[in-house]
């Protein structure tokens, strides 16, 4: 059974402790022709303003690239074995400042939420101004834990947009 709560406050425990235990996730984007493409990376989040904000330090491969460009709506994917779950659907986009690179790097350095993050350093070796370095910001527009014990479900849902 799910459960709709109203604020991501109230989901946040449980999404950190799930992320930081499975730490990969299972990313889907679709071309043009809406066929889904999978990939596993390491997204990392942080709480903006009482909302969750994800970033991806990623490398932005012609696939990739171009079902963003397509459809911009992704969603991430992360299990374990002992059925918890978290989904996260969000909206990505690609940022190329690099104040928001620096960012992105002491995130992952600082494992946000811990366990999930890495050391950029072993991929891009220039640091958060590589040019090898693409980040991509997510913005979920729906998030869904589920607890594996009982398959306890709940969901958020952010604020529409005026």
């Amino acid at each position: 059974m799910a459960t709709r709560v109203m604020s991501f406050a109230e989901i946040k425990p449980q999404f950190d402790t799930y992320i930081g235990d499975i730490v990969y996730a299972t990313m889907t984007t679709v071309d043009t022709r809406g066929r889904p493409r999978a990939r596993v990376l390491i997204p990392v989040w942080e709480t903006v303003d009482g909302a969750p904000t994800g970033w991806l330090a990623t490398y932005k491969t012609p696939v990739k690239a171009a079902h963003l460009a397509g459809n911009p709506h992704t969603t991430f994917s992360y299990w374990t074995p002992r059925q918890n779950a978290v989904s996260v659907d969000a909206v990505a986009a690609w940022v190329d400042d690099l104040e928001i690179k620096r960012h992105v790097w002491d995130l992952y350095r600082r494992t946000s939420p811990k366990g999930a993050g890495y050391d950029l350093g072993n991929f891009w070796h220039d640091g958060p101004g590589d040019p090898e370095l693409h980040v991509l910001r997510l913005e979920p527009w729906r998030i869904q834990v589920i607890r594996g014990a009982d398959l306890h479900s709940r969901i958020w849902y952010a604020p529409e947009k005026p």
